[in-house]
C-alpha cells in the first residue's frame, strides 16, 4: 500500500469513528480536518468535493464486505447457509460496533455524479463485485420465476440493516438473527428450510467472544 493510500484509509477511519452512532450524515469535509489532525491541504486533495467524502466511506464499506463474502465462501460451502450467515454477520457488526449504516445514503446517483471520476469509479468496482457475490449466491439457492430474488433480498437487507440501528437493538439478541434469517429464507423462496437454532447462531456470530471468555476463565 503507497503512502497516499495509507493516508486516504487513516481519513476514511478517522471519518467513519466521527459517524459512529449517528443516524445521518452529517460530516464534511472541514470537520474531518479537524477530527483527523491531518492538514486541510491533504484532506482535500484526497476528496477534491464534497462528495467524494461519502463515497470513498461507502467504497470502504463495500470493500470489507467483499472481502468477508470471500472469506464466508470458503468457510461455509453450501449457498444457504453462507447467504444467512454472511449477512447475520454483517448486521452483528454494525449494531456492535454502532457503524453509521452506509445504506442509507448510497448507491445514490446523485453523488456518484458529484464525486470525481476516481471515487465513483472505485465505489461501482466494490458495489457491482458485492452485488455479483449475493446475485450468484441467490442463484445457486435456487432463482424463482417472475421475481427478481436479488432485488428483493437486498432492499429487504438494507432496510433491516438502518431499521434495527434506529431501534437500538442489542447486537447480543440472538432472536433478532432468527427472525432476521427467517425473513430471508421466505424471500429466498426456501421457507421449507429450517432456521438456524441458538447454538449455530451462537457458534458463527459469537465464536470468538466465547473463546475469549473461556480463555480468560
Amino acid at each position: 500500500m503507497s503512502s497516499w493510500e495509507q493516508r486516504e484509509a487513516f481519513l476514511i477511519a478517522a471519518a467513519q469513528r466521527c459517524l459512529e452512532g449517528h443516524k445521518t450524515f452529517a460530516l464534511t469535509r472541514a470537520q474531518l480536518v479537524h477530527a483527523s489532525q491531518i492538514s486541510r491541504g491533504t484532506v482535500y486533495n484526497h476528496f477534491p468535493t464534497e462528495a467524494d467524502l461519502p463515497v470513498a466511506i461507502a467504497t470502504d464499506c463495500y470493500r470489507q464486505w467483499n472481502m468477508a463474502a470471500q472469506r464466508d465462501s470458503e468457510e461455509f460451502t453450501v449457498p444457504l447457509a453462507c447467504f444467512l450467515y454472511h449477512h447475520s454477520r454483517r448486521l452483528k457488526t454494525m449494531l456492535q460496533q454502532r457503524c453509521f449504516v452506509i445504506g442509507r445514503i448510497m448507491p445514490n446517483q446523485t453523488l456518484l455524479t458529484q464525486a470525481t471520476a476516481v471515487h465513483a469509479a472505485a465505489f461501482r468496482h466494490q458495489y457491482d463485485a458485492y452485488e455479483q457475490w449475493n446475485r450468484t449466491l441467490i442463484q445457486q439457492i435456487g432463482e424463482l420465476e417472475g421475481y427478481d430474488r436479488t432485488e428483493l433480498v437486498s432492499g429487504f437487507i438494507r432496510g433491516t440493516l438502518i431499521n434495527t440501528d434506529d431501534a437500538g437493538r442489542d447486537f447480543a439478541d440472538l432472536a433478532l438473527y432468527r427472525q432476521f434469517c427467517y425473513a430471508l429464507l421466505q424471500l429466498l423462496g426456501q421457507s421449507e428450510q429450517r432456521v438456524p437454532d441458538d447454538a449455530k447462531l451462537q457458534q458463527v456470530l459469537f465464536a470468538e467472544m466465547t473463546q475469549l471468555v473461556n480463555t480468560a476463565g
